[in-house]
Formats: structure tokens, C-alpha cells, sequence
């Protein structure tokens, strides 16, 4: 029998025709909506006189656009109001769950699909969301999807894919205390580029990955498509178990044996073959700090910008132009860069691990007087478990302010921008140009990076602090 990879085998299992020459035609087991992508796509099913087919297998709640103040209030923003009030009323026509904001259900669709056990191993699960990959943490095939997909899942649930090629990715070794699995990706995407594992689908493997918790799993899978790959996955082991079981949609009693029996089945075989294979050195790994306009133009924080030495053409032109935007130098050392603000959230790094981490670190410390700091929970449910941990009075005590869930400051279609020009260490996913706000300057960074630089009002290496 064929040896397969893991990849191989949910895709495999899911497709429901092969497109000679052409795409493959998959069936979605998970679909989950925003405000944002989804209301064109209802329309084309109204314009087509069609209902969502499997509206129990579509899941919805507003988070692009939300405000993460008083959200109690009528959303002020005009557009943003039409589109999530859009949202529910398209949800209650075809019979689609909906957490609406105030709600338990609450929060960014990727945080909230693995907490209420939504995401399961095996599982095809497709967005209208780029960073739909967090599900691969799971040993699912996570991907984001554009609106006329989504609409095409709503009238089928199924969607053409092409297959994509495979990588392995494997980290040996053991992580350096103060180093997290954004240190991980940051590091990764700084090796192979963010055009590195473009056409693929990456599977993490080794030591270092099946050590992190599953919170560390859906930081290191979300950050996969930042190296242009479709998606990442890590196998399914007791760790993903003990996370699923128990939780809102898992399975339960005698399903809950079958289930299991099944996915400890998804593993790649060995001998199976990969199309690309990196392997990486945890020991190599710092703290992590963007200092670019792209996720692969990173070092570890005591490192200096790399030079444009050797670079030619575009490469240069394109590296000199990023350097510019953000006020730097090269060869300048990335320790000592002011810091204007802070942004402790977002599908990267809004779970109740990274607050606790940030929480941590800055207990019994303050805030530096420079900077603003922003502290958005990933969901309704991780904002109530850092009140329920006494959190929220350890960071009030250090001068903290805890916000309310939504994705905030990390795209800025909400009113959390960053002003033009201002520095702001962030544990989102993605630093271009404009991307918090016009103007603004983004260093990608981890939770234990992030509560450094807000204590210190620079960028700082955490493990100096610890």
C-alpha cells in the first residue's frame, strides 16, 4: 500500500469528484462566515434563487469591523454597522447560527471554532478568511476562500480546489525559555520567505512542535500562509485530544471512542514523500521582531537589519523602499527601537495562553508613560476566563486596560488604528504598509516580546526581563 501524508489523506477523503485536468471537486465538513466576505455571496444565492444547503455545517459571527469598546452601543461606523446588522439578518433567513456581539459565542471566527470544539481533526474547514489555517493545528485542511467560493460552499458544500504540493517543516530540539511558537513562525518565514511555500501545504513536524500546546499550534498554523503556503497542519496527538474532548460540538460518549480511534489514525506514514523538506534547529531560535513592511523581514531581537549587500534589481529597490516607509537603517541594531504602542490580540495571539503570558510578565512592573497598549481578547469566552483568572487586576495594577474581543487593531477596519507613523510592536500576522493604519509601522512580534517593549517603551529582549 502507498505510503500518504496526513495532507493526503483528509484531502483524499473528501473529494467528492476529480476534474480531469483540472480541479478537484471537495467536500467542506466546516464553513465559517464573517461580516466582511459574506454578504455578496447571499446575494448571489438570492440572485440565483438558491438557500444555503447545509446551513448546520456554517457557523457566523461578526469580528473584521467590530469595535472593541462599548459594544453595548450601536456600532458608529456606517459601513461597518450595515454589514454586521447585514450578517444576522442573512443568518436568520437561512437558519445559520449567529453569535452576535455581547453574546457567550462571541469573538474572531478562528478562536471561537476550536473553543466550542467546532474544529475537529480530519476535517475540511474553508473561510472567507486568509488565516482560516489556525484550524490546521487540529490535523485538519484549513483554508481561506474568496466570495465567490463562499457562495459556492453555501449552494453545495463543496468547493474546486486544485491539490496543492506538500512540505514538511520539521523543528528538532528543545526552545529556549522566553521563545514561543511566534518566535517559531517568525523564524521560519525569515528563512524560506514569504514566497517560500507558495503552491504548498505545509505539515509541521518534530520535537519542538508536538511540545507546544494547542494554542502555540494555532499561532504557528496561522502564520503559514504568510510564507505563501495554502495552509499548515500539525499531526493530531493526546494534546489535541485532551484540548477537543469535553467542549460544546465535540463528540460524546461512544462517538467520542469512534471518533478518537479514528483520528489517531491521521499521522503520515512513513516513507511517505513531501514534494519540499526543511529542517530547523530550535536551539537557532531567538525572540523574533519584524522590522520590514513583509512577515519575512524579521531577526531575532538581538540581531541587527541585514544589509542590501548582494541584493539586485527590484530585491533592492523593493528592500531600501520598506526601510524608508519605516524609518530605519541598515545595519541598525533592532534593541532600543522606540515603541509608541502595543497590540496584544488578534487570531495570531488573542487566546487566554498569550494573556496569561503578557499578564505574567508584566506583574508587578508598569507600563512605560510613552506607550499606548491595547489588550483585545480573541473571544467573548477569553475575555470572561481573564476576569474568572484574576487577570484583569494584575494588568489594571501594571496600567493596563483590557478591551473588549473583535480583531482590532490588526487590519484597522475598525476604529483601532494606529496614527501615521507611530511604532507599534504587534502579535498580529502582518506588517505592510498601511496594514494598522495609514502610515502606521508594525514590528510583528510574540506576546512576551510585546509585554517587553510596553514596560520598557522600546523594543526589548524578553528573556531579560524573565
Amino acid at each position: 500500500m502507498e505510503a500518504k501524508t496526513l495532507f493526503d489523506k483528509i484531502w483524499d477523503a473528501h473529494v467528492v469528484k476529480k476534474v480531469e485536468g483540472g480541479p478537484n471537486v471537495l467536500y467542506i465538513d466546516r464553513h465559517l462566515i464573517h461580516e466582511v466576505t459574506s454578504p455578496v455571496a447571499f446575494l448571489g444565492l438570492k440572485n440565483r434563487g438558491l438557500k444555503v444547503f447545509r446551513p448546520d455545517k456554517t457557523t457566523a459571527t461578526p469580528d473584521h469591523n467590530v469595535p472593541t469598546q462599548e459594544q453595548h452601543l450601536s456600532i458608529k461606523d456606517e459601513l461597518s454597522r450595515n454589514q454586521v446588522e447585514k450578517l444576522k439578518q442573512n443568518c436568520a433567513e437561512h437558519g445559520i447560527v449567529y453569535h452576535d456581539l455581547q453574546s457567550e459565542g462571541h469573538g474572531i471566527v478562528h478562536i471561537i471554532g476550536p473553543e466550542m470544539g467546532l474544529t475537529q481533526p480530519g476535517m475540511t474547514i474553508v473561510c472567507g478568511d486568509s488565516h482560516t489555517s489556525t484550524h490546521g493545528a487540529f490535523g485538519a485542511i484549513a483554508f481561506g476562500i474568496g466570495t465567490s467560493e463562499v457562495e459556492m460552499v453555501f449552494a453545495s458544500q463543496c468547493i474546486m480546489q486544485p491539490k496543492p504540493k506538500k512540505m514538511r517543516i520539521t523543528v528538532n530540539g528543545e526552545l529556549e525559555k522566553g521563545v514561543t511558537a511566534k518566535d517559531i513562525a517568525l523564524y521560519i518565514i525569515s528563512k524560506i520567505s514569504t514566497s517560500g511555500g507558495t503552491g504548498h501545504f505545509i505539515e509541521y513536524a518534530g520535537s519542538a512542535i508536538t511540545e507546544l500546546s494547542m494554542e502555540g499550534r494555532m499561532t504557528l498554523c496561522n502564520l503559514s500562509i504568510e510564507s505563501g503556503a495554502r495552509g499548515g497542519m500539525i499531526a493530531p496527538d493526546e494534546t489535541t485530544f485532551a484540548y477537543v474532548k469535553g467542549r460544546q460540538f465535540a463528540p460524546k460518549g461512544e462517538e467520542w471512542e469512534s471518533a478518537l480511534a479514528k483520528w489517531k489514525e491521521l499521522k503520515t506514514d512513513e516513507g511517505a514523500l513531501f514534494d519540499t523538506e526543511y529542517v530547523f534547529d530550535a536551539a537557532d531560535i531567538e525572540p523574533m521582531i519584524t522590522y520590514g513592511t513583509n512577515p519575512g523581514m524579521g531577526v531575532g531581537v538581538t540581531q541587527s537589519i541585514p544589509t542590501s549587500e548582494g541584493m539586485e534589481g527590484t530585491d533592492k529597490t523593493t528592500y531600501i523602499k520598506s526601510l524608508q516607509y519605516m524609518g530605519y537603517h541598515e545595519g541598525d541594531p533592532m534593541k532600543g527601537k522606540t515603541v509608541d504602542y502595543v497590540f496584544l490580540g488578534s487570531c495570531t495571539n488573542g487566546r487566554i495562553e498569550d494573556f496569561r503570558a503578557f499578564a505574567e510578565f508584566v506583574k508587578g512592573k508598569q507600563k512605560a508613560p510613552g506607550v499606548d497598549a491595547w489588550l483585545v481578547p480573541g473571544s467573548k469566552r477569553v475575555e470572561n476566563q481573564i476576569r474568572e483568572e484574576g487577570l484583569t487586576e494584575i494588568l489594571e495594577a501594571a496600567g493596563f486596560e483590557l478591551r473588549q474581543p473583535g480583531c482590532s487593531a490588526c487590519l484597522a477596519m475598525n476604529e483601532d488604528k494606529i496614527p501615521e507613523g507611530k511604532y507599534a510592536v504587534s502579535t498580529t500576522n502582518r506588517n505592510f504598509e498601511g496594514r494598522q493604519g495609514p502610515g502606521s509601522r508594525t514590528l510583528l512580534a510574540s506576546p512576551l516580546t510585546a509585554a517587553a517593549a510596553a514596560v520598557t517603551g522600546v523594543v526589548t529582549d524578553p528573556r531579560e526581563m524573565l
